[in-house]
C-alpha cells in the first residue's frame, strides 16, 4: 500500500473513532507496526493528529474547551496523582500562584502543612484553601463563567504587584514547537503573567493535553517544568530534550 493511501486510511479511522490503536492500524493497512508509527510521526508533524500512548488521536479544535463540570471527571486518577507530585514542590514559606483549573485545584488536598502564601485566579480554589488555613489572596477581575476563572483587564492589574516563589499552572495544549495554550486569549494573558511574576513555573497536565494546540499562547516550551502522567517513549524523549519533564506513574 502506498504512503499516501495508508495516510487516508489512518485519518479516515481517527476522524470516525477520535482514538485508535496502533494494532488495528495494522490490521487495517496490512502494513508493520514499526511502518504505522512511522506513519503516525510524520502525521503529527503535520498537525493532522497527536500520538497517544499505543495509538493516535483527533485533534481537539482551536477554540474548543470544557466547563469545570464537564472537565471535573475526566481523568480522575491521572490529574490527583499530577496534582499530588506538584504539591510536593511547595516548601516553607513560598509565595505561590495556583491558576484556575481541575488539576490544579486537586494539588489544595495534598499541599503540605506549612507557613505558605496562595495566590490564585481560580475562584472554585478559595473555600478549599481557606479551609485547608492557607493565607489565600485571590487576584480581582472579570469572572469566566465556564472555568471560573479571574480573567481580564482587573485580574492583570491586581496581579502586577505580587511576586511568586512558584506558579503552578494549568493548560489545555502542551506542544513541542508551539509551546503551552489555552482557548481563550485573556485567560492566557492572565497565565502569561503569572509565569513572568514566579521564579520557577510548573505547568500540570495529564497526557490527552501533549500534542494539543489550542488557540491562544502563554508560555514557550522551555519556560516551564512539565509534570504529566505516561507518555510514549518518542514523545517524552522530544519534550525531555526542551524542558525538565516529571513523568508520573498511575
Amino acid at each position: 500500500m502506498l504512503t499516501d493511501e495508508r495516510y487516508g486510511l489512518i485519518l479516515e479511522r481517527v476522524k470516525q473513532q477520535d482514538i485508535v490503536k496502533i494494532q488495528e492500524l495494522v490490521e487495517v493497512t496490512g502494513s508493520s507496526e514499526s511502518t504505522i508509527r512511522r506513519d503516525l510521526t510524520e502525521l503529527e508533524k503535520k498537525k493532522y493528529i497527536k500520538r497517544v500512548h499505543g495509538g493516535a488521536k483527533l485533534l481537539k479544535g482551536k477554540l474548543q474547551e470544557l466547563s469545570v463540570s464537564e472537565k471535573t471527571s475526566k481523568s480522575l486518577q491521572e490529574k490527583q496523582r499530577i496534582a499530588q507530585y506538584a504539591s510536593s514542590q511547595v516548601e516553607e514559606g513560598d509565595c505561590i500562584f495556583i491558576d484556575a483549573g481541575t488539576t490544579t485545584q486537586h494539588m489544595i488536598p495534598f499541599l503540605p502543612e506549612k507557613e505558605i502564601v496562595v495566590v490564585t485566579n481560580g475562584l472554585m480554589h478559595v473555600k478549599a484553601l481557606l479551609e485547608r488555613g492557607f493565607k489565600t489572596y485571590l487576584i480581582g477581575g472579570f469572572v469566566k463563567p465556564k472555568t471560573n476563572a479571574m480573567i481580564g483587564r482587573g485580574a492583570l492589574e491586581s496581579m502586577r504587584d505580587y511576586r511568586f516563589d512558584k506558579a503552578f499552572m494549568g493548560t489545555n495544549g502542551v506542544h513541542s514547537e508551539f509551546g503551552y495554550t489555552t482557548p481563550d486569549p485573556e485567560e492566557a494573558q492572565v497565565k502569561e503573567l503569572a509565569i513572568s511574576l514566579s521564579r520557577e513555573t510548573f505547568v500540570l497536565a495529564d497526557d490527552s493535553k501533549v500534542g494539543e494546540i489550542a488557540f491562544a499562547k502563554f508560555g514557550d516550551i522551555k519556560e516551564a517544568a512539565l509534570i504529566t502522567n505516561e507518555l510514549e517513549a518518542e514523545t517524552a524523549s522530544r519534550y525531555t530534550k526542551q524542558t525538565r519533564v516529571k513523568v508520573v506513574t498511575i
